[in-house]
C-alpha cells in the first residue's frame, strides 16, 4: 500500500462520487422501484386463475432468470435499435443511449426476481384471510390491495432490500456500455492518470463497506419483523 498514489482518488472525488456514484444510486433506486412494481404485476399474473396469463408470466420470469444480465444489456443496446428501424422504416437505427438501456434493462430483468419474492410473500399469507375478505363482501382485487399485499410486503421487506443490494452491485455492469456509473467514472480517472489499481481498490472498498453495512441493517430489520410477527 505504501507505493499507492491515492492522489488520483482524493483529487477527483467530486467526479467519482458526485457523478459516478450518484448515477449508480439513481439507477439502483429507479430500477428497484420499477422492478418491484412490474414484479408485483407479474406475481399477480402468475397467481392468476387464467391459465394463459399465468403461463405467459411464468415464461417471462423463467426466461429472464435463465439469461445473464450482461447479455440482456447487449441485446437491448444493439438489437432494439435495429428492431425499431425495421418497424419504422427509418434510414438509420435510432440511438438508444446507455442510460435508457440501463434503466429499461434493469427494470425488466430485476422484475423477474422481484416477482418470485412477491409471489412467495403472497403465498405465505393464509388462504383463510382471502376467504374472510370474501365473507366481508370484498372482491379479489380489493382483498389483495387491502388485506393480502400489505401483510405480504411487510414480510418481504428484508428480502426485497437484499435483492436491492444485489441490484446495487449489478449496476456496475453498465460499465460495458461506457455509462458513467461509479465504476465507469473511477475507470476513466484511472486510465487518464495511469492509476487503475488505486481507483479499482477504492471502488472495491466502497462497494464492500456499503454492502456489508446494508446487509447488517437488513439482518437487524429482519429480526425486528420476526419479533413483531
Amino acid at each position: 500500500m505504501a507505493g499507492f498514489d491515492w492522489g488520483a482518488v482524493t483529487g477527483n472525488l467530486g467526479y467519482i462520487l458526485g457523478v459516478g456514484f450518484a448515477y449508480t444510486v439513481q439507477l439502483t433506486a429507479i430500477a428497484s422501484l420499477g422492478g418491484i412494481v412490474l414484479g408485483t404485476l407479474l406475481a399477480l399474473a402468475r397467481l392468476s386463475p387464467i391459465t394463459p396469463v399465468a403461463y405467459l408470466a411464468a415464461g417471462y420470469v423463467n426466461l429472464m432468470r435463465s439469461i445473464p444480465l450482461i447479455m440482456v444489456l447487449f441485446w437491448f443496446f444493439f438489437l432494439v435499435p435495429l428492431m425499431l428501424q425495421s418497424i419504422t422504416g427509418a434510414d438509420r437505427p435510432p440511438k438508444v443511449g446507455p442510460e435508457v438501456t440501463a434503466i429499461v434493462t434493469f427494470i425488466l430483468f430485476e422484475a423477474a426476481y422481484f416477482c418470485e419474492i412477491v409471489r412467495a410473500g403472497i403465498q405465505s399469507i393464509s388462504k383463510g384471510q382471502v376467504g374472510a375478505a370474501y365473507a366481508l363482501g370484498l372482491t379479489y382485487p380489493q382483498a389483495m390491495r387491502l388485506i393480502i399485499l400489505p401483510q405480504a410486503f411487510r414480510n418481504m421487506i428484508p428480502v426485497l432490500l437484499t435483492q436491492t443490494i444485489v441490484l446495487f452491485q449489478d449496476t456496475s455492469l453498465v460499465y460495458v456500455l461506457s455509462a458513467t456509473d461509479f465504476l465507469g467514472a473511477a475507470s476513466k480517472i484511472g486510465q487518464r492518470d495511469g492509476r487503475l489499481v488505486e481507483v479499482y481498490t477504492f471502488v472495491a472498498i466502497v462497494y464492500f463497506l456499503i454492502c456489508v453495512t446494508l446487509s447488517f441493517m437488513v439482518k437487524r430489520l429482519q429480526k425486528r419483523i420476526a419479533v413483531i410477527r
